[in-house]
């Protein structure tokens, strides 16, 4: 299953808007998970991402696919090219 990763907050309206805004490119066809990780929970976690969340990552040893906003072609983009759709 294609999996997301997005760094976020329990009082950040902008983390649930992206959530949001992702999970509605799900249909019958695209299907995926979402971790959602509080960085406030983990100090290194506030240090690397602190005021840049929410920050989604398809793979989190990859490059960032967007912060603040969802950038809607860049993870279709991600989309298209994982290997696994259910």
């Amino acid at each position: 299953m294609i999996r997301f990763t997005l760094y976020s907050r329990s009082y950040c309206h902008l983390c649930d808007d992206l959530l949001d805004a992702l999970n509605a490119l799900q249909t019958d066809t695209v299907r995926f998970a979402v971790e959602v990780i509080d960085v406030d929970a983990d100090p290194a976690l506030v240090e690397r991402f602190d005021e840049l969340v929410p920050v989604l990552f398809g793979d989190p040893a990859g490059p960032e696919l967007c912060h603040y906003f969802l950038d809607e072609a860049a993870v279709r983009t991600y989309l298209a090219a994982s290997p696994v759709l259910i």
